[in-house]
């Protein structure tokens, strides 16, 4: 009985620890005070409306800086990046999980190795390297280098997620259809794919997110004028914490879990 108090007394602790700075979020982006946050100042929807191109009092106040033109801005550079990153890695990412399943050749462990290094590199060492590798080759910083960075590791994400979904997949149905007459292209979209498409679904909306919330990587490898949603972030943090930045922090929590629900749902169907 004493175990079990301390395990539900420690799982209360790590769950307040891990949840309650995101709660603070969550609360302080309600706050009317448009100077410090940390103030309250009576509650308001002003910093939601005014995000989402309502007009409301706060944007005629002397004491609010309007940056409501790079935040769009940003929120297009990274719907941008994350859709075409989540596609490219996807389409990747699939296809060498089902050559590593379904084919048997030499190194096929080192592959294996090689795909999932990507995913335990840190982030900051993964960012130098591309941006030394972008700057060897003369590669001008853009959109196209943050794609590209992306897609360096997301890939493993996708190739482990599609894996695990090749592992339960009856390989008999395979060979049934190419007993009875079927082309590989053929068994590949009538049998494995259906098979796996849910996985695939649920790593697609994975790297999208990935890609979406990524900063440290993108920090090194983006141009001049290709700011991701997190890199506004950040840089108005450095100027100061406004409520409007956590409404902010609190839209994309709210769609980032949206999006990770639908995920784990054709993660977890059979069909």
């Amino acid at each position: 009985m004493k175990q079990s108090r301390l395990l539900t007394l420690y799982g209360l602790t790590f769950m307040a620890f891990v949840y309650l700075p995101i709660l603070f979020v969550v609360i302080f982006s309600f706050n009317a005070n448009p100077v410090n946050m940390m103030i309250w100042d009576g509650f308001t929807f002003d910093w939601y409306r005014l995000i989402f191109g309502f007009e409301t009092h706060i944007a005629d106040s002397s004491t609010y800086i309007d940056s409501r033109a790079q935040l769009y801005a940003s929120i297009y550079t990274s719907l941008t990046v994350a859709s075409s990153t989540a596609l490219i890695s996807t389409i990747a990412g699939t296809a060498l999980a089902i050559a590593v399943a379904r084919y048997r050749f030499r190194l096929a462990w080192m592959y294996n190795t090689l795909l999932v290094v990507p995913m335990v590199m840190p982030d900051i060492v993964l960012g130098i390297a591309l941006l030394i590798f972008f700057v060897t080759i003369g590669m001008n910083l853009s959109t196209v280098t943050i794609i590209i960075g992306h897609c360096t590791f997301l890939i493993s994400y996708v190739f482990v997620t599609v894996s695990a979904r090749l592992a339960h997949t009856d390989m008999a149905l395979e060979e049934a259809s190419a007993d009875l007459g079927a082309t590989p292209r053929q068994t590949f979209l009538r049998v494995t794919l259906p098979s796996i498409a849910p996985g695939v679904m649920g790593a697609a909306l994975l790297a999208f997110i990935i890609s979406m919330d990524d900063l440290v990587i993108t920090y090194f490898i983006a141009g001049p004028g290709d700011t991701t949603l997190p890199i506004h972030i950040w840089g108005m943090l450095r100027r100061g914490i406004k409520p409007e930045i956590n409404a902010i922090a609190t839209s994309m929590l709210v769609f980032t879990i949206m999006i990770a629900a639908i995920g784990l749902y054709f993660r977890s169907r059979k069909q």
